[in-house]
């Protein structure tokens, strides 16, 4: 995921920073417990197209067990 389009994206539900998950190809908002999908490259930025997280999930991510943003 290239860094700088990594740092222009949000959250659509709450504007809210995304921490990239490299390995899950997904891109994380630990506010709202959304996982939004990156498909071919391209991030799927749909609150419908989310996978919610679970509370145990989106407390273990916002500790910061998330791949870099490498």
């Amino acid at each position: 995921m290239d860094k700088q389009l990594l740092s222009l994206l949000v959250c659509p539900q709450c504007k809210g920073k995304l921490k990239y998950d490299k390995d899950a190809a997904e891109l994380l908002c630990t506010f709202d417990g959304l996982a939004y999908p990156i498909r071919d490259g391209v991030p799927v930025m749909l609150v419908d197209e989310a996978r919610r997280m679970s509370e145990d999930e989106k407390l273990e991510k916002a500790r910061g067990a998330v791949t870099s943003q490498s």
